[in-house]
């Protein structure tokens, strides 16, 4: 072996020596509360597809009739000429939806918050991070070179105090707070109004990364804004994906029309690469369609919430105080939480270990995630089962 092939044996059996070594599993079925993997069946409590529509058959039917109307590719990014009307429509349904007056389309979310934080500060600029904040947020503000500083998840007298003391910056100087708004780990929300309030305070913005509140919180389901009765001027750049509540793939940045003209202009992540398939932007917009008239599903993932959270504290499950379909089940080490996920899973129950990097050290935990596809009993079915793996 070669000394960088060594090299990389060595990280990889670290990795493997820590209990971090992470597998990917094969599903055999559509993304649903009952899955199949290797011929095995499963109840599976750890998609994202938070209102079932993953694998809804309008949203399947207007795939199908996408590619038919406008192909499998766009075939050319956005300013080349792979920028179709279905695109067209779908950005401005979407900026409707969220309430403002632009949103532009990215192929994922992490490509999403990387281009838009790369395009709105950059060497000499500030941004300040929640200390949870998504790894795509991180990321985004280590490749724009800007200085980043991290405040404690919520603590927001310490995000204050950061940003009273960068005053002593450039004039010059733009100061981004950035932060997600429901914290994909812990479930918990990020208070907006707040936020917003210090950040214009201190003559900053703020930019909120709505990826799993987005058709799960507000009214109709138009995320987080809506959720705490802000409007846009809140939060002057707001990220909200597809992939999760909207059962579909892709992304997008909502702001002003200069936020907006601004990425189309500098977001490399959007101006260098391939366009999102518009069958993929068809099955959007009906996804769309969907999140808006169908209350019932919030209502009913509202109320699995509920039960699982009843069912948890009687059982004296260690749960996070969450009231989101996020419902993370604290064993703090990395040992604990994988020998509950295998017990789990030897009862035909399907719910991953999340394990540093991605949650801090000493706070591993089962990340349980509802969705309005589930039933009353599959959340009894995981409560009993929990608490006899326990």
């Amino acid at each position: 072996m070669s000394s960088f092939e060594n090299a990389l044996q060595r990280q990889l059996e670290k990795i493997k020596q820590d209990s971090l070594l992470r597998h990917r599993k094969s599903l055999q079925t559509p993304q649903q509360p009952n899955i199949k993997i290797a011929g095995k069946d499963f109840l599976a409590f750890c998609s994202n597809d938070y209102l079932g529509l993953a694998n809804h058959p309008e949203v399947a039917d207007a795939m199908v009739l996408g590619a038919k109307n406008w192909g499998t590719g766009s075939g050319a990014s956005h300013l080349i000429v792979g920028h179709q009307q279905v695109h067209h429509d779908l950005e401005q349904a979407l900026a409707d939806f969220v309430g403002y007056p632009r949103a532009l389309l990215f192929s994922t979310g992490y490509m999403a918050n990387i281009g838009a934080i790369r395009s709105l500060v950059g060497q000499h600029d500030a941004i300040f991070h929640d200390d949870l904040n998504h790894a795509s947020l991180l990321d985004g503000g280590w490749l724009s070179r800007a200085e980043c500083q991290r405040f404690a998840h919520n603590d927001y007298q310490e995000l204050e105090s950061c940003l009273q003391a960068s005053q002593k910056l450039s004039a010059d100087t733009k100061r981004l707070v950035i932060s997600d708004g429901l914290f994909s780990m812990d479930g918990d929300i990020a208070d907006i109004p707040r936020l917003s309030a210090i950040a214009k305070q201190q003559d900053a913005w703020l930019m909120i990364d709505d990826a799993h509140g987005l058709g799960v919180l507000g009214e109709r389901g138009s995320g987080i804004l809506s959720h705490w009765g802000v409007s846009d001027e809140a939060v002057e750049v707001y990220v909200g994906t597809l992939g999760k509540a909207f059962g579909c793939s892709g992304a997008f940045v909502a702001g002003s029309e200069l936020v907006i003209e601004t990425l189309i202009q500098r977001a490399r992540t959007y101006i260098y690469t391939t366009s999102l398939p518009p069958a993929v932007a068809a099955a959007n917009l009906k996804a769309l369609e969907i999140v808006c008239k169908d209350q019932w599903r919030r209502d009913k993932l509202n109320e699995l919430i509920s039960y699982f959270r009843c069912e948890a504290e009687k059982l004296g499950l260690p749960v996070l105080p969450s009231t989101t379909a996020v419902q993370p089940v604290l064993y703090k080490s990395v040992e604990k939480t994988l020998q509950v996920s295998a017990a789990l899973e030897e009862q035909g129950i399907l719910v991953t270990a999340i394990r540093p990097p991605t949650v801090p050290v000493g706070s591993s935990r089962l990340r349980v995630t509802l969705s309005a596809s589930h039933s009353k009993q599959d959340v009894q079915t995981l409560t009993q089962a929990l608490a006899k793996a326990s």
